[in-house]
């Protein structure tokens, strides 16, 4: 593993143009780009990048996200992508990440579960040791951080009584 960051936290992306939908803001669809992106650097420090996909026939899948819009992002607005392990196992990892504008706003927060996969099958299969010791290593990086207000959110609309 290359960093130990408690939060991991992406290098600066931009919000690009053809991300700007007509109402002149940035299209729900690309906020989930940029995690995707933030998260591709995360797995990448865990060595789970595409190299190891490559090499080793195995993977990362998004089975569930949780995505929630906190604040418009607009083009050219510079952001960077906290990655957050909350938790994981033999086969899963459960992570929260934030959307940080450069100015230090929080836009979105998205709370997911991965799987590792053997693409042969592709079959959801167990984290190989020197890759298991690698999660352990990030999650032990952020066992200290607070687990964040998001997290563990449901949908619903709330009746009054």
């Amino acid at each position: 593993m290359t960093t130990a960051a408690a939060p991991f936290t992406s290098a600066i992306m931009q919000v690009e143009k053809d991300w700007i939908d007509y109402n002149g803001h940035m299209n729900m669809a690309y906020y989930n780009v940029l995690f995707d992106r933030g998260s591709d650097e995360a797995f990448e420090a865990m060595g789970l990048g595409p190299a190891y996909a490559r090499a080793r026939k195995l993977t990362i899948y998004t089975a569930e996200i949780h995505l929630c819009y906190v604040r418009e992002l607009h083009l050219a607005d510079r952001v960077r992508v906290s990655f957050q392990l909350l938790d994981f196992d033999e086969k899963r990892l459960h992570a929260f990440q934030e959307i940080q504008h450069a100015d230090g706003w929080l836009a979105a927060t998205c709370e997911s579960l991965s799987l590792h996969i053997d693409m042969s099958g592709p079959r959801v299969a167990p984290f190989p040791a020197d890759i298991m010791a690698n999660v352990e290593a990030m999650r032990a990086a952020h066992a200290a951080l607070p687990v964040p207000v998001r997290a563990g959110r449901s949908i619903g609309i709330k009746r009054k009584a």
